[in-house]
C-alpha cells in the first residue's frame, strides 16, 4: 500500500513539473490588475500610519501597536508610491523623513520600558503613539533588519541636493551604523534571535535557512559594528537541501523565509560558495519553493476545501482558531507559520494572498493567475480598499451553521511583499536602488557572493 500511495504521488508530482508554463509577457488585462493591486496595497501604507509618528499599525483596522518590519516595508512603499505617480517625490520625502526622525529621536536604552531600543536595535513592537516598547516584547534583530532594510532603500532612492534629501541620507546612516550587530552574536558563530533587558539574550539563533539572509548581510556590511565573515558559512551550513514535490531547493516551509530577504537584494546571478556548488542562485531557489508550495495545495493531502491550482499560498497569516469552529476533531489555528517543506509542514486549509503575492518576482507566471483567480472568485469577500484581507479559510465549519472563514484585517507584514515584490517584477525597482548602497554590496561580497551584477563595476 505505501509503494502504491508512493507511486501515485510520484506520478502527481512528474505531471506537475512537466506542466510548468513557461514565464510569459503580462496580458493586458494582468497588467490591470497589478496596477489596482499596487495602488490598493499601498494605500495601506499611505493611509493608516499614524498621524503623528508615521509608523505603521501591525494590522488594521483591529487597533494594534506598531511594527518595526512593517513600518520598513512603509517606508519602501513610499518609494514605489512616487514612482508610480500615487503621490509626489516631496510627499515621499515628508513621510520618510518624519518616519525615521520620530525613531532617531526617541529614547534608547536598557530600561524595561520607556524607551524604543538599545545598541541600535528596536524592539519588535512599539506603541503607536509614544515609539515606547510594548509591553515586554523582544528586542528583535530581524525585525530591525527589515525596518534597517527600508530606511536604506530609502537613502538610496533619495540622492538629491535638497536638505530633505540629504536629511533622509543622513539619519539613515546615523541609524545604521549605531547598531551593535556584533554584540548580538553574543561571542556565537550565529546572531541570537533577539534579547529582553528582563532575561539577557534569546537562546534562540539565527540558522537553518529562513528570511535572516538580509539580517546577515546588514551585519556583514557595516563598517562600525560588522560581524566574520565566518558567520555566512556558520549560517548556510545548517541549510536543508532536499527534494520537495519535484522541486531540488533549500527547504524552508513558509513561503515569507524566501521572501523577506529578496524583497530587497536581486539575488539573481550571484552565488556564495553554498549555492554554487548546488549550481543555482537564491533567486532559483525561491521559485523552486514557491512551486513546491502550489504543487503540495494542489495536491492537497490534508483535503481542504477550495485549494486548487490558482488557489494556493500557506506563509505566515492569521487563521480561524478554534473558538468557533463546530467539529472538537478538527484543530485550526490563528496566527501562525504555516508552511509546506520536506522537513515542516503546517497546513490547516487557511490561504495567504502574500504567499503568491511575495512571490510575484520569482513566478508570476503561476502567482499573478492566483491572484487574479482568488479575486475574481471570492471579490469584496476578501479584497478591500487596501488590497486583500491577510487570510480565509473555506474548510472550518462555524457554531453558527456557516461555513468558512474571511480575516477582517491586513497585516503591515504580509502588505509588505504584495506591493514590493510586485514592483521589483514590473521594474526592478528596490533591487537597482539596493544595488546602489554600499552597505549591501560589502555585506554580499564578505559573506562571499560573487558573479552577475555584483562583479560589475
Amino acid at each position: 500500500m505505501r509503494l502504491l500511495v508512493h507511486s501515485v504521488v510520484t506520478i502527481f508530482v512528474l505531471l506537475v513539473v512537466a506542466c510548468q508554463p513557461k514565464q510569459q509577457s503580462l496580458s493586458g488585462d494582468s497588467t490591470v490588475f497589478l496596477d489596482s493591486l499596487s495602488k490598493h496595497t499601498f494605500n495601506f501604507f499611505w493611509e493608516t500610519a499614524d498621524s503623528n509618528t508615521a509608523q505603521i499599525p501591525d494590522r488594521w483596522p483591529t487597533p494594534s501597536f506598531s511594527s518595526i518590519a512593517a513600518t520598513g516595508f512603509g517606508i519602501t512603499s513610499y518609494l514605489i508610491g512616487a514612482e508610480r505617480g500615487y503621490i509626489t517625490r516631496e510627499q515621499a520625502a515628508e513621510r520618510v523623513l518624519k518616519t525615521i526622525t520620530f525613531l532617531h529621536q526617541l529614547p534608547k536604552g536598557d530600561s524595561t520600558s520607556g524607551v524604543v531600543g538599545y545598541k541600535g536595535f528596536f524592539y519588535h513592537f512599539i506603541d503607536m503613539k509614544t515609539g515606547h516598547r510594548f509591553r515586554d516584547v523582544e528586542l528583535s534583530t530581524i525585525d530591525t533588519g527589515l525596518l534597517m532594510a527600508g530606511i536604506l532603500s530609502a537613502q538610496s532612492y533619495f540622492d538629491g541636493d535638497d536638505e530633505k534629501e540629504q536629511q533622509i541620507r543622513a539619519i539613515a546612516d546615523s541609524l545604521y551604523l549605531a547598531i551593535e550587530w556584533d554584540w548580538a552574536m553574543n561571542n556565537e558563530q550565529t546572531m541570537t534571535m533577539g534579547w529582553h533587558p528582563e532575561k539577557g539574550f534569546i537562546e534562540s539563533r539565527w540558522k537553518g535557512y529562513n528570511e535572516a539572509m538580509i539580517l546577515y548581510v546588514l551585519a556583514l556590511g557595516s563598517p562600525t559594528h560588522t560581524i566574520p565573515a565566518e558567520s555566512w558559512t556558520a549560517w548556510t551550513s545548517t541549510y536543508q537541501w532536499a527534494n520537495y514535490y519535484g522541486q531540488e531547493h533549500v527547504n524552508f516551509g513558509p513561503l515569507f523565509g524566501h521572501q523577506y530577504s529578496q524583497m530587497y537584494i536581486d539575488f539573481r546571478g550571484i552565488y556564495d560558495p553554498y549555492m554554487k556548488d548546488k549550481g543555482i542562485d537564491y533567486f532559483e531557489n525561491s521559485k523552486r519553493a514557491t512551486y513546491a508550495n502550489r504543487a503540495y495545495c494542489m495536491a492537497n493531502p490534508g483535503h481542504y476545501t477550495g485549494y486548487s491550482p490558482n488557489i494556493w499560498g500557506l506563509t505566515a497569516c492569521d487563521g480561524p482558531g478554534n473558538s468557533n469552529k463546530i467539529n472538537p476533531n478538527i484543530s485550526f489555528m490563528g496566527y501562525h507559520a504555516r508552511g509546506a517543506a520536506q522537513y515542516y509542514n503546517d497546513d490547516d486549509g487557511t490561504i495567504t494572498p502574500t504567499a503568491a503575492g511575495g512571490s510575484i518576482a520569482f513566478a508570476p507566471e503561476i502567482c499573478i493567475p492566483a491572484l487574479q483567480a482568488m479575486y475574481e472568485q471570492y471579490g469584496d469577500k476578501i479584497y478591500t480598499r487596501y488590497g486583500f484581507v491577510d487570510a480565509f479559510n473555506l474548510s472550518i465549519e462555524n457554531k453558527d451553521g456557516s461555513t468558512g472563514w474571511v480575516d477582517t484585517d491586513h497585516l503591515g507584514i504580509d502588505q509588505g511583499p504584495i506591493l514590493i515584490q510586485a514592483e521589483n517584477y514590473r521594474s526592478e525597482l528596490v533591487w537597482n536602488l539596493m544595488k546602489k548602497n554600499p552597505y549591501i554590496i560589502n555585506g554580499l561580497k564578505k559573506a562571499g557572493f560573487s558573479g552577475g551584477w555584483l562583479d560589475k563595476p
